[in-house]
């Protein structure tokens, strides 16, 4: 089963989950503040990490920094578990690397669902052709405008138009026409044709 990476600083969230985590069959370790978390995240090289955003000293986006910045962790799915619900919040997080953004109160199922979203998006891809989702750039060469390109790379990490929309501070009604652009373009009807376009692409 594969190992997860709990970041939070409340004592009785971070002892729930991690209790309700290992249940479900996951290796689970916990830390209660960023540094902590980074700590056991060069230990253990986890398969996923659900970090917190507001705790003392690092704090959610620092953690998220240093961990897409590390050769060693940079390639690891990276959920925000927070009480910060704002568009603005959800937008810095998923811009900063982040692979989801959850917010809190989340059932469980919520919760275990988005992690094996990433799991599972994640296997699919043999690790050293991991795609490179920090950049929307290398999607243009397939014709795609800058606003298209930057769509088509929320898409393919499995974001609806509407949380695509969020991220990139756009309407939905706007990243529903970018995406009929993008099929056009890329001779597609489908948005999972698109996707595995932009991953061989981002894999290269």
């Amino acid at each position: 089963m594969s190992t997860l990476l709990l970041i939070e600083d409340e004592r009785d969230m971070r002892e729930s989950l991690a209790t309700s985590l290992r249940f479900e069959g996951f290796t689970v370790y916990a830390a209660n503040d960023g540094a902590s978390g980074m700590t056991l995240a060069r230990q253990h090289q986890p398969d996923l990490i659900i970090c917190d955003i507001q705790m003392p000293g690092l704090d959610g986006y620092d953690v998220l920094t240093a961990i897409r910045a590390d050769p060693s962790l940079g390639h690891i799915p990276f959920i925000f578990l927070t009480a910060r619900g704002e568009k603005r919040d959800m937008r810095r997080g998923m811009t900063g690397g982040a692979d989801d953004y959850l917010v809190k109160p989340i059932s469980l199922h919520d919760l275990l669902t988005a992690i094996q979203a990433r799991l599972d998006r994640f296997a699919k891809v043999p690790q050293p052709h991991r795609p490179d989702f920090s950049d929307a750039r290398p999607l243009e060469a397939l014709g795609l405008s800058p606003k298209e390109a930057q769509t088509l790379l929320w898409v393919a990490q499995g974001k609806s138009n509407a949380e695509t929309a969020a991220i990139l501070g756009i309407t939905e009604a706007t990243a529903k026409k970018h995406l009929e652009h993008i099929f056009a373009k890329l001779g597609v009807e489908k948005r999972g044709a698109a996707s595995l376009i932009a991953i061989e692409t981002l894999s290269r």
